[in-house]
């Protein structure tokens, strides 16, 4: 699934936008006239003022409040902008920078996310700029200009593009002269964090959260007096404990001055083996599953209390990786989500399922980074995913990997967390259709080898172009011919029906391409589980217990007015 407009552009090959011959050819120009960056002279300075954006948006005015602060992802310190573009608004954050005359500055700045600009005007001489298409990980954006005779203050900005995903910006720069403003004081050592609390626990780890700490940049945690694992927030889970132990943690606070001393020590105990959550609502024989957004790229920002009770299964999208491989970690965007606040999602998590619903977190994404490929972090997937379980209530796990998968050590990895979770536990996976065109992708095994514990594959029948049917011919997406010679592949290539969904986008928003029509799932649902309203493919018997259908999202399902739920919900709870 993607944080952008739809799922993953990775996935989706989405091309990238036209940006109009003047502002291309002016790019290349600017880009061409700075060539390298001038090296900083001892004496320079950063003139730019909240630079890190510590301290929220002082000093930075963001067009049509597209802007805000975010703990996740940071270059570096606990904040990073996060800018929106929507509409006819590209985001724009801007900070007026005091500089001298007839000085050279390097500007530079850290970006992550949708399409990102980083340039300068007023110099009085060349304004300059330069950009970069998306990207999942930070990049660095560097450029140079040299300031008019008469020119004391200049206009530093950065911006994303119309109708592309968010970006995040960190540690902006100014290198050059002291333009009369001065650097912003260097770090001190942080104070020792307070509020250490032991939450959630399983027979090998237990989650820990504390107070954030002004100046920091990060965390050590310590168990039993040795460093266990670091945090570049204010909660972690440490892995790897023996069942039903006391342990004492405490942790540390740091920043570029150095270590705090460790705060007041807590004692935890791990779970006994064979304890676990209960199991949650069962998932009815048809079943629809939405993705719910914890983020806004655009979409309508919801509540999980405003998502339908169309929908059976919410996959909360997305944990978040840490750096230790396979762990994950979930962090609610309460400043993307208007103030949705942590507390308030555990409970509408709570009413969800009071009204039979499952709610289970998903994994990976356009920007998702974890990695299961060693029996470590297949331990670590499975410890870190079974805890948010425990601390948060899901059901289960989606698991949407879009930069490799590994079936051998995925295999692991959901055979360890059903061990801990029970018969109850709910395990869906959304391929792309490239993932599911043979037994012998790393997907189709992986789906294989957990036949036997795997609720459903939604697979993802858009951003793929033409792909082949299971009768060996071409079909194109956007039709009911490509939906149901596609599911037909994993109909026929091992798994039951039960545990075979039609994933697609529920506007055209959401995604860049293969939108279809509710009315044309409906078709193809029929088509496979009684045979009727087919198009030119009809499978060659019926799968009446197919499990139901699945869309990206419910937020651009909201967007378009519920139409697509609407229409789809009921028909799914038709079907025989």
């Amino acid at each position: 699934m993607e944080r952008s407009a739809g799922r993953s552009s990775s996935r989706r090959r989405r091309s990238r936008p036209v940006l109009g011959g003047t502002l291309a050819v002016a790019t290349a120009a600017a880009l061409t006239v700075t060539g390298l960056v001038s090296t900083a002279q001892a004496a320079d300075v950063n003139n730019a003022k909240n630079a890190g954006f510590e301290s929220g948006l002082a000093n930075w005015t963001c067009s049509g409040g597209s802007g805000a602060t975010v703990s996740s992802p940071v270059r570096s310190g606990t904040s990073a902008l996060k800018a929106t573009p929507a509409g006819q608004d590209n985001a724009k954050c801007s900070q007026s920078v005091k500089v001298k005359p007839n000085s050279t500055y390097a500007l530079s700045s850290w970006v992550q996310g949708g399409y990102a600009y980083l340039g300068v005007s007023g110099t009085g001489t060349t304004d300059v700029s330069t950009w970069t298409p998306g990207s999942s990980s930070w990049t660095k954006l560097s450029t140079s200009f040299t300031t008019g005779a008469n020119t004391t203050s200049v206009t530093v900005y950065t911006h994303g593009w119309y109708g592309q995903a968010a970006y995040f910006a960190d540690d902006i720069a100014v290198t050059g002269p002291d333009g009369g403003g001065g650097e912003d004081p260097g770090p001190v050592i942080p104070a020792a964090p307070a509020g250490l609390t032991a939450g959630a626990t399983t027979t090998s780890s237990v989650a820990l959260s504390w107070n954030a700490v002004s100046g920091a940049t990060g965390y050590k945690v310590y168990r039993d007096g040795v460093q266990a694992t670091t945090s570049s927030g204010t909660s972690a889970t440490v892995t790897g404990l023996t069942a039903d132990t006391a342990y004492q943690f405490s942790v540390s606070a740091t920043n570029a001055a150095g270590e705090s001393v460790k705060s007041a020590a807590v004692s935890a105990r791990t779970a006994k083996e064979g304890t676990g959550p209960g199991p949650g609502p069962a998932v009815p024989k048809h079943a629809v599953t939405g993705y719910w957004q914890n983020f806004n790229n655009g979409a309508a920002v919801q509540k999980l209390t405003d998502v339908p009770a169309d929908y059976d299964i919410i996959a909360v999208s997305f944990a978040d990786a840490t750096p230790t491989p396979g762990q994950v970690t979930f962090n609610l965007d309460t400043a993307g989500l208007n103030g949705y606040t942590d507390a308030q999602f555990r409970a509408d998590i709570k009413t969800k399922q009071a009204q039979g619903k499952n709610v289970i977190i998903s994994i990976g994404g356009e920007l998702g980074t974890v990695r299961v490929n060693s029996d470590a972090s297949a331990t670590a997937f499975a410890d870190s995913v079974y805890a948010l379980m425990q601390d948060y209530g899901f059901n289960g796990v989606d698991i949407d990997l879009e930069n490799g998968l590994n079936a051998t050590y995925m295999t692991k990895a959901l055979r360890q967390l059903s061990a801990k979770a029970g018969s109850g536990l709910v395990i869906t996976m959304a391929p792309q259709t490239i993932d599911m065109q043979s037994t012998s992708g790393e997907y189709f095994k992986t789906a294989l080898n957990i036949k036997d514990i795997l609720t459903v594959v939604n697979m993802q029948y858009y951003n793929s172009g033409s792909m082949l049917g299971c009768d060996g011919k071409v079909y194109s997406q956007g039709s009911v011919d490509f939906l149901t010679a596609l599911a037909c592949i994993q109909l026929e290539g091992g798994l039951d029906p039960s545990q075979v969904g039609i994933g697609v986008p529920a506007s055209t928003r959401g995604a860049g391409s293969g939108y279809v029509a509710p009315s044309v799932v409906n078709a193809a649902l029929d088509c496979l589980t009684k045979g009727t309203n087919c198009g030119s493919f009809k499978p060659s018997k019926t799968y009446p217990s197919l499990r139901g259908a699945m869309t990206w999202s419910t937020n651009w399902d909201a967007t378009a007015g519920f139409a697509w739920s609407k229409a789809v919900g009921p028909h799914v709870r038709s079907l025989p």
